[in-house]
């Protein structure tokens, strides 16, 4: 294949993070990686992202690229520690800019905070092409969870974030701003379409009782028998069935800290004139 996916996994958030290289010239690109984040005290930790750190020194590679499937939800973004401590670049979907629009009035942000995606590196658009040692990574806007949700197609693979989970878990909720449930219908779609021994890695697996934690899946398995978006599931019976769960789902225990960092590419808010940095929480606003 000319290149090797190796796996993360973060139990207490169910997130899958991929460190992806080229097999000849050693490059790698690392994708949706964890921040480690105590709820109840507030406190940050970083062994999730050493262990891709270790993986890259041991491995001897060199990271081209850190890429966001989109501004996350369900965990905090360890992207911007990597950047310092690898220094590549760090790219997102250019969707982030009406993301951190929206929700820098829910934080009630001010002008101080800039709403043009320029904490990151690049900003991506749908088509884009990344180089990566003897391969490139295909960029593709996969909108309708977020509205700057992209997926990566490198090789025989593609990184879907939450676009899709595993077949028996279904698709992601489009409740969220920028989110609509017709929008993903037509994404999916579009990764369909890849064929399908296209090999398919999700961003978070939330499996039933009776199986470990997952990563991967192919095309052909998800239109076979994801249980929302297999074949023979049409428009408007997805979009009936997608409204009527998204009712019933409570708030992402981690979305608003997750989200004022993520927008933010990994960094905390400036600190207060003690050294010290806050995360907000806007009361009966969600």
């Amino acid at each position: 294949m000319g290149y090797e996916v190796q796996t993360f996994f973060d139990p207490p958030t169910g997130s899958w993070s991929y460190l992806v290289a080229d097999a000849r010239s050693r490059q790698a690109v690392i994708i949706d990686p964890v921040l480690d984040y105590d709820a109840a005290a507030a406190r940050t930790g970083r062994s999730g992202a050493d262990h891709l750190l270790q993986a890259v020194r041991e491995r001897e590679l060199e990271v081209a690229w850190i890429l966001e499937t989109h501004a996350h939800a369900d965990h905090l973004t360890a992207a911007a520690y990597l950047r310092e401590q690898l220094g590549a670049p760090l790219a997102v979907g250019a969707g982030i800019c009406q993301v951190q629009q929206t929700f820098a009035r829910i934080f009630n942000l001010g002008d101080g905070f800039p709403r043009d995606g320029s904490q990151f590196d690049r900003l991506l658009q749908d088509g884009d092409s990344l180089p990566l040692g003897d391969l490139a990574i295909r960029v593709m806007a996969t909108p309708g969870h977020t509205g700057d949700s992209m997926s990566y197609l490198i090789g025989d693979a593609v990184f879907i974030g939450d676009t899709l989970f595993m077949p028996d878990v279904g698709s992601a909720r489009c409740d969220f701003p920028g989110g609509d449930a017709a929008t993903l219908y037509h994404s999916v779609q579009r990764l369909y379409a890849l064929g399908g021994p296209m090999r398919m890695f999700v961003c978070h697996d939330y499996p039933p009782t009776d199986r470990q934690a997952q990563c991967q899946t192919t095309v052909a398995a998800q239109r076979a028998g994801n249980i929302h978006l297999r074949d023979g599931i049409d428009l408007d019976a997805f979009v009936a069935l997608r409204t009527a769960r998204d009712a019933t789902l409570p708030v992402p225990r981690l979305l608003l800290p997750a989200i004022q960092v993520n927008i933010r590419a990994g960094q905390m808010p400036p600190p207060d004139d003690n050294g010290t940095a806050y995360l907000k929480l806007p009361v009966n606003i969600l």
